[in-house]
C-alpha cells in the first residue's frame, strides 16, 4: 500500500530515535529505520522530536478568555474567583461561550493540543454552558477530542437544582460525571455527594471525575470515600480525582494508608501545577506549603497521574496560553522531580498518561493507532520542556493542521555565529 505521508528521521518521544513513520487513510502502518517506498508527502523531521498530541485532562472551557468579565478577581484568590464566576453566569449567552471556546480551541491547535476533557458547571438552570460545549464539541470533532463532564460547581447537595440539572445535562450527551464534595456544606454532605454521583456513573456507565480535596485542610479526606465508592461499584480504571491539593499537607502516616486504597482501586489523580501553587498556600505566611499533590508518591504507587492546565484567562487564573510544556514544567519545578526519569515522566503526564485517564482510543505513536502527531523543534521530551519547543507541525490523522516555522534569531556580533536556534545550545550539540 502506498502511504499518503512518511515522517523521514524522526525521534518518536521517549522511544527510538532517527526512525521513519508511514502513514496511510489517517493511521500509521510502519514504523522503521528506513521507509522507501513512495509516498504522496514526505515530511523530514530531521531528528527533531515526534510526539503524540498533547493531552489536557483537566479544563474549564465555559469560562476560559473571560478574563475581566464582569470584573477582575482582585485578590486572585479562589474563593474571589468562585463569587465571580457566580456573577458572570447570569451574563453568559451561548454565543459568547462559543466564541470564546473556539478561539480556544484554535489556540491548543496552534499548541498541538488535540485532547481536552473540560468541566462545565451544571448549576445555571439554563444548562446554557452544556448547551454551548456539546455545539463546540461537534464543531471541533474533526480535530479536538473534547470530553465534557458534568459539574455541579456550587455543589450537587448545595446547589437547589444540581441534582436535577446533572442528570439534564448526562441525558444531553455530557460524558463524563463530575463534583466538588469539599464545597458541599459538611463532610457529610460531601461524602454522600460522591456516593450518589458515583452510583450515578455506574448506573450509566460513565467515567467519574471530581474536583476532590481542592485544600489546604489535611482533614478534607474525600479522595479515601471517592476510592471506597469506586471499589464498591466496580468502577476501577473509570475514576479520577483532580487537585487533591489537601493531600499536600496531610500526615505522612496517613498518607500512606490512602495512597495504598488508591492504587489498589485504580484511582487516577489529577495535579494542576499552575492552578495549585497560585492558589493554595493563601492562609500561611512562612514557611508556605506548595499546595500540590504528592505527584512522586502517587507515581511510585503505580497510579495514573496527569497534570492538567485547568484555567487560561478566566476569574481564577490571569495567565495560560494552552501550552502543556508550561505546565509539564511548573509540575517537574514543583514536585521537585528533576532526575532524567523524571522530567520524562512530566512529558508523559501531559500526553500519554491523560490520554489514558480519558480512554482515548487510538492514540500513540504505534502501529495501527491514529496518525496524529507534534514535531516539535527540540531533540527529546527533556530539551521540549526546558525550551517550551516550538511545534513545527501538528498533524491530525496524517493531515497538517496547523505549522509555525522554525524559531531563530539572527545576531549581529562580531566574531560570533550569525544566528541563535533554540534547541542548538544544548551539552553535546
Amino acid at each position: 500500500m502506498q502511504p499518503d505521508l512518511i515522517l523521514k528521521n524522526a525521534n518518536i518521544a521517549n522511544g527510538p530515535t532517527g526512525v521513519d513513520i508511514a502513514c496511510q487513510n489517517g493511521k500509521i502502518i510502519e514504523i522503521a529505520e528506513h521507509i522507501d517506498v513512495p509516498s504522496v508527502e514526505v515530511l523530514d523531521c530531521g531528528g527533531m522530536l515526534v510526539s503524540p498530541p498533547f493531552v489536557d485532562s483537566h479544563f474549564h472551557m465555559d469560562a476560559t478568555l473571560s478574563l475581566g468579565l464582569p470584573r477582575m478577581n482582585e485578590s486572585g484568590t479562589l474563593l474571589e474567583g468562585i463569587a465571580l464566576w457566580g456573577e458572570l453566569k447570569p451574563l453568559l449567552t451561548a454565543e459568547a461561550v462559543i466564541e470564546r471556546a473556539l478561539k480556544y480551541c484554535d489556540l491548543a491547535v496552534s499548541k498541538g493540543l488535540l485532547a481536552i476533557r473540560t468541566h462545565v458547571d451544571v448549576c445555571d438552570d439554563r444548562l446554557l454552558a452544556v448547551d454551548a460545549l456539546l455545539e463546540v464539541k461537534k464543531q471541533v470533532a474533526p480535530y479536538i477530542d473534547l470530553q465534557l463532564v458534568a459539574f455541579p460547581q456550587d455543589g450537587y447537595l448545595r446547589s437547589p437544582t444540581a441534582k436535577e440539572n446533572t442528570i439534564r445535562a448526562l441525558d444531553k450527551g455530557v460524558d463524563v460525571v463530575g463534583g466538588i464534595p469539599h464545597f458541599e456544606r459538611t463532610m457529610a454532605d460531601g461524602a454522600q455527594s460522591i456516593k450518589e454521583l458515583c452510583e450515578m456513573a455506574a448506573d450509566r456507565g460513565l467515567m467519574v471525575d471530581m474536583h476532590c480535596d481542592e485544600s489546604d485542610d489535611p482533614l478534607s479526606r474525600h479522595i479515601e470515600m471517592l476510592t471506597y465508592e469506586t471499589q464498591r461499584l466496580g468502577l476501577q480504571g473509570r475514576v479520577a480525582g483532580s487537585h487533591l491539593t489537601s493531600m499536600h499537607s496531610m500526615d505522612n502516616y496517613y498518607v500512606s494508608k490512602l495512597i495504598a486504597l488508591m492504587a489498589e482501586a485504580e484511582v487516577s489523580a489529577i495535579a494542576n501545577p499552575l492552578i495549585n501553587i497560585t492558589l493554595q498556600g493563601r492562609h500561611d505566611t512562612y514557611p508556605k506549603r506548595r499546595g500540590m499533590t504528592r505527584v512522586p508518591e502517587l507515581r511510585k504507587a503505580g497510579l495514573t497521574v496527569a497534570f492538567g492546565h485547568d484555567c487560561v484567562m478566566d476569574p481564577w487564573y490571569s495567565m495560560g496560553s494552552g501550552d502543556m510544556l508550561e505546565v509539564a514544567s511548573m509540575g517537574l519545578h514543583v514536585a521537585q522531580m528533576t532526575s532524567r526519569d523524571d522530567i520524562r515522566a512530566c512529558f508523559d503526564a501531559v500526553t500519554t498518561e491523560p490520554a489514558k485517564i480519558m480512554g482515548l482510543e487510538g492514540y500513540g505513536i504505534e502501529v495501527g493507532n491514529n496518525a496524529d502527531f507534534v514535531i516539535l523543534q527540540a531533540r527529546d521530551t527533556i530539551e521540549a520542556i526546558r525550551m517550551r519547543a516550538n511545534r513545527l507541525f501538528v498533524i491530525r490523522r496524517g493531515k497538517i493542521i496547523a505549522e509555525t516555522p522554525m524559531a531563530q534569531t539572527r545576531l549581529h556580533l562580531a566574531d560570533r555565529p550569525d544566528h541563535v536556534r533554540e534547541n542548538e545550545y544544548a551539552p553535546g550539540q
